[in-house]
């Protein structure tokens, strides 16, 4: 071989070296740095940008996409101990003239920490209402997505703020009196009685503490590779403690059931999506919503559990996308009547 050509490879050998032995290190070293890069190559991919609107001393942040237009925007709220980028997966597969806003919910990722907030749902309730009006989104309604916690403030918020909501989707919402207690309610009243705050399987302080609770919220069984484990419970560690007040604060009897002693006032075109093997919020919870909502459309998601949003993206943007088709053409057709 030509002795120029064999350097030739052996330049392009040691340039390719470098960025694949620097994401290796990355991986081993940072793994949270990673993850962080990983949601802005994101963002940054599917359009979205990130915005920031204070309501008197109170931050918001949030990621959007697109300008309000004939379509209603759509308004997701994320579940506990998450953040906006969980809406990611989904956002991929909807449609880019739809106006998109994911907010940080209070507390959560750079959405205002105040030792003085109140995190009933009550209180979160009237905080993505400031939000609501510090971004003027309530100029015209707006479909309000939600998930587990994210679902049980966005169900009370219809039911609270009925002008400012057109249709809504409710993804395995919290919030619901069910009878019949699964696995992960009996443990958790076990570690109740036991005052055993520091062990709630959805607050994870070691790599497989963290599998264990993947495992739990979800069917699909993931292949996580111990270092990316240990990543995630570094990024979360530092807030610990804020989640452990906020679940104490949600499960507490007066937020607990907020979603079901408010559901029949809502009045909007309801979706409710469940996935089936859901084991931290049975799936007959839909069926409760189903009777106690006066129009409200279910689908349920076979071998789906509570992560419903980072299991079945595309079908989740499917669903939602039909649905507001299908409040779309209604409307047209009251409107040719």
């Amino acid at each position: 071989m030509d002795l120029h050509v064999l350097n030739m490879f052996v330049i392009a050998g040691g340039t390719l070296a470098i960025p694949i032995l620097a994401f290796v290190a990355s991986f081993l070293l940072w793994p949270s740095a990673l993850i962080r890069i990983y949601y802005w190559y994101w963002r940054r991919t599917l359009g979205l940008q990130v915005r920031y609107v204070t309501h008197n001393d109170y931050q918001f942040c949030y990621s959007c996409r697109g300008r309000p237009g004939a379509k209603p925007s759509l308004l997701m709220l994320h579940g506990f101990s998450a953040h906006k980028d969980m809406w990611l997966n989904v956002v991929k597969f909807l449609p880019k003239n739809l106006h998109l806003i994911c907010v940080d919910m209070p507390g959560h990722e750079g959405t205002t920490r105040s030792s003085l907030d109140d995190l009933s749902i009550d209180g979160q309730v009237k905080r993505i209402h400031q939000f609501v009006e510090s971004i003027k989104l309530n100029k015209k309604p707006f479909h309000l997505v939600g998930t587990s916690m994210g679902g049980h403030v966005a169900g009370v918020y219809a039911a609270y703020y009925p002008s400012d909501v057109c249709s809504l989707t409710l993804v395995c919402p919290a919030g619901l009196h069910i009878t019949t207690d699964n696995a992960f309610v009996q443990n958790l009243k076990m570690l109740q009685e036991m005052s055993a705050v520091d062990k709630i399987p959805l607050i994870p302080s070691t790599p497989e503490e963290m599998a264990n609770m993947l495992k739990l919220c979800s069917y699909v069984r993931f292949k996580v590779p111990h270092q990316l484990l240990q990543g995630l419970v570094d990024v979360r560690i530092p807030h610990n403690d804020f989640y452990r007040k906020l679940f104490l604060e949600i499960v507490s009897e007066k937020s607990r059931y907020s979603l079901q002693e408010n559901m029949e006032k809502i009045q909007v075109p309801t979706q409710i999506i469940w996935g089936k093997q859901d084991q931290v919020l049975d799936v007959s919870g839909a069926d409760l919503l189903a009777k106690g909502i006066s129009n409200c459309q279910v689908e349920l998601l076979e071998n789906c559990g509570h992560s419903v949003v980072m299991e079945r993206p595309r079908k989740t943007a499917k669903l939602i996308v039909e649905f507001l088709s299908s409040l779309h053409s209604a409307a047209n057709s009251k409107k040719q009547d």
